[in-house]
């Protein structure tokens, strides 16, 4: 049986999550993903887009801005009538922005590129299979951005990847023998991402974004082995095999597109498309695992947010958010591709004497294997983000 008793993990827990190097993740913040997670085409003073880099030229130049988001999950799985019901979270990025002068901007920050987080058990003959697996890959990133005329900015990220995935398989016989095999992935490479954006101003209330980001392929470089243990037995652990990432495992160009709309500083909707051609690229293979394909990922996002008031009472100046998407994922799971969609929705809540927004918000997911439909599972998101926007840099003149 594919599901059973989930991992509670701090970000992912998903039996999907075994294969590739688990669930992507496209660096969208929490008032982001309440808007589908959208971003390619956006660009703001007072939020940080670390989707598009070229988005850090529009730092308003007196403005620090600081965003960090944590999540909580119940994801209910089903599979050939058993179901059950998980909970898990966590801290899930942060982030900070300064403006460079007045056509510059820089943004550091940590955000997850991928996560793993499984439990369960199946049946063999004579005996029991079970299945656990946690980690993740992060993505430690110092980006910058400059708008070279008026309406274009051209910026980029550069990540530093790390992180590690363990992968277990523990085999019980009838007999009450038990072996467990131990598959870890180390990775420690550098990633870059270029972004740019155009915006046109209609007249002084309409304007219009769009956005490009592209992030070229590469070979991993790291490590992974397998280390099998026999549990009943007085015996030191075993090394069965070891490899290099490097000409094993890569990852593929990333490209991106988005456009958005925006009237005055009170609506925005904006549209995204992310292609990724994971099909051709390689996975490591190691023995006593189950041999992983690609597929390619493609994602279509849409969203957008209201402010009833930039100004006035408590309630109008509240920024209420909206958004959906389709992801056809990138792993393949027994000749089958996984495809995913979710709606969400949020409010961006004003704190009290300050610019400082909480993004509250709230998505539904659904994610199961096509055509055979194998495991499915619904998750119900809880997103907290908190945008510390303060001016920093303001200088009173003495007359």
């Amino acid at each position: 049986m594919l599901c059973g008793t989930l991992l509670a993990g701090a970000q992912t827990n998903s039996p999907y999550s075994k294969f590739g190097y688990g669930l992507l993740n496209d660096n969208a913040t929490a008032a982001q993903r309440q808007m589908g997670g959208i971003g390619y085409g956006m660009n703001s003073g007072r939020q940080i887009n670390v989707m598009n880099p070229a988005s850090y030229a529009a730092a308003d130049t007196l403005t620090f801005l600081f965003d960090m988001g944590v999540d909580f999950s119940a994801i209910k799985s089903e599979e050939n009538g058993a179901k059950d019901t998980q909970y898990g979270g966590g801290l899930d990025y942060i982030t900070m922005q300064v403006p460079i002068g007045k056509r510059m901007g820089a943004s550091l920050g940590l955000v997850p590129f991928s996560s793993v987080g499984y439990a369960f058990g199946s049946e063999i003959a004579n005996g029991l299979n079970s299945h656990q697996g946690q980690g993740g890959i992060n993505q430690l990133y110092l980006g910058y951005a400059a708008r070279l005329f008026k309406g274009f900015s051209l910026g980029a990220n550069f990540s530093y990847m790390f992180g590690t995935t363990v992968n277990d398989v523990t085999v019980t016989t009838d007999a009450g023998s038990s072996s467990l095999f131990e598959q870890v992935m180390q990775v420690r490479d550098w990633r870059i991402q270029i972004g740019a954006q155009y915006s046109l101003d209609i007249n002084e209330d309409n304007r219009i974004t769009a956005g490009l980001v592209y992030s070229p392929g590469k070979t991993l470089l790291g490590k992974a082995w397998v280390i099998k243990y026999d549990i009943n037995a007085d015996e030191k652990p075993d090394t069965i095999a070891t490899a290099k990432l490097k000409h094993h495992a890569s990852l593929p160009d990333t490209w991106g597109a988005g456009l958005s709309y925006r009237w005055q500083k009170r609506l925005m909707v904006g549209a995204d498309f992310t292609y990724q051609p994971w099909a051709k690229e390689k996975t490591l293979q190691l023995p006593n695992f189950e041999s992983t394909s690609f597929a390619d990922r493609w994602q279509v996002s849409v969203g957008g947010e209201f402010t009833p008031s930039l100004r006035g009472s408590f309630l109008s100046r509240v920024t209420y958010r909206v958004g959906g998407f389709f992801n056809h994922d990138y792993m393949m799971v027994r000749d089958n591709n996984v495809r995913e969609y979710g709606i969400s929705m949020g409010f961006g809540i004003p704190a009290m004497a300050s610019k400082t927004q909480i993004n509250i918000g709230f998505e539904y997911r659904h994610r199961q294997a096509h055509p055979n439909p194998l495991l499915k599972e619904n998750y119900f998101n809880i997103r907290l983000g908190i945008n510390f926007n303060e001016l920093w840099f303001f200088q009173n003149k003495i007359r």
